[in-house]
């Protein structure tokens, strides 16, 4: 238990690093590329970031292929968008709060409204088909003809935000590792602190995992419980942590397109496979997660439909919903 704690600790540290790593590499990459800051959170940092949720369900369906990794499965597929959409607002929106109280921002949130209402809508849109997709009972081609549709919408979503306004990057930093290493900054040092810091990030997710799957186990926790409730708090740490960095630099719209393009993804691709290599059978928590997600999901975009900016204190509403899921699983 003593080393399973260490290891916890070394792998935070190394998913901080990592993410640090990765935010000003991806700056670059897309600067380069001369994508706007809205393509940049919701595209680029919110599909790499979102790597270690995805695999999990992944492997534990593919690989382990029984009953109860199918579950384990679901719950990492429904965990992930509740992880983002419930705690990481609260805690981009509190580490708005800190850092203006530090005297490093200020609390204003210099947001775009239409990145937030274009992620937001598909993500309600998409997600909410996917939940209704439990309902759909033996029919497998009504339900891979859905998980088609749910990739195909992703792509439109990718086509939607590269062709959309938004401003350019900023004050981007110079490449970390050109810096460290005393080289000149390029394409390829660019790619190579970019793939590096991806490595990183899910090695260090990997073992945080494993030692919170270690822990959650002598607690005597079930396995739903663990894939849904606390494997996603560190899955999630990537997005959560480029966030908290972003936010401290005051680029807010990529800190919000972090998470709500990540959110995107998440209920799309992974929600596909486990359509298609399970029953898709979300009830009890899982459906309780979903519906409480959208509920947040759905709060923040009729606070922006309404002509309201965006503050950190509606995005910090998102932990009554996270807390009001503890309250049900610890009532269960």
């Amino acid at each position: 238990m003593f080393l399973d704690i260490i290891l916890l600790v070394i792998s935070l540290a190394l998913i901080l690093l990592a993410s640090i790593l990765f935010t000003n590499g991806i700056e670059l990459f897309g600067h380069r590329l001369n994508m706007h800051q809205g393509a940049i959170g919701s595209i680029l940092a919110a599909v790499g970031t979102a790597l270690p949720e995805t695999i999990i369900p992944v492997i534990a369906i593919l690989v382990y292929n029984d009953a109860q990794a199918k579950q384990v499965g679901i719950g990492a597929i429904a965990g992930a968008p509740f992880m983002l959409g419930t705690l990481a607002f609260f805690v981009t929106g509190a580490a708005v709060l800190v850092f203006a109280a530090l005297g490093k921002r200020s609390r204003h949130m210099d947001m775009d409204r239409d990145v937030i209402t274009r992620d937001l809508t598909f993500f309600i849109f998409i997600y909410g088909i996917a939940i209704l997709t439990t309902f759909i009972r033996d029919w497998k081609v009504v339900k891979t003809i859905i998980a088609a549709g749910l990739c195909l919408s992703y792509l439109l979503y990718v086509r939607t935000t590269m062709r959309s306004e938004c401003r350019q990057t900023e004050d981007v930093d110079r490449l970390y590792m050109a810096r460290l290493l005393g080289v000149r900054e390029s394409g390829i040092w660019i790619a190579v602190q970019v793939i590096l810091s991806l490595a990183i990030m899910m090695f260090g997710a990997h073992v945080f995992v494993g030692c919170v799957t270690k822990v959650a186990t002598v607690m005597g926790i079930s396995a739903m419980v663990l894939s849904l409730f606390i494997t996603p708090i560190a899955t999630e740490l990537p997005e959560k942590c480029n966030s908290v960095i972003w936010v401290r630099k005051r680029k807010d719209i990529m800190a919000f397109g972090n998470i709500s393009g990540a959110m995107v993804f998440q209920s799309s691709f992974p929600v596909a496979f486990g359509v298609i290599f399970t029953e898709w059978d979300l009830h009890g928590a899982p459906m309780v997660s979903a519906i409480l997600t959208l509920t947040s999901a759905f709060i923040i975009l009729m606070w922006v439909k309404l002509k309201r900016p965006m503050n950190a204190y509606i995005l910090m509403g998102g932990l009554l919903f996270y807390l009001a899921f503890v309250g049900y699983i610890l009532h269960s």
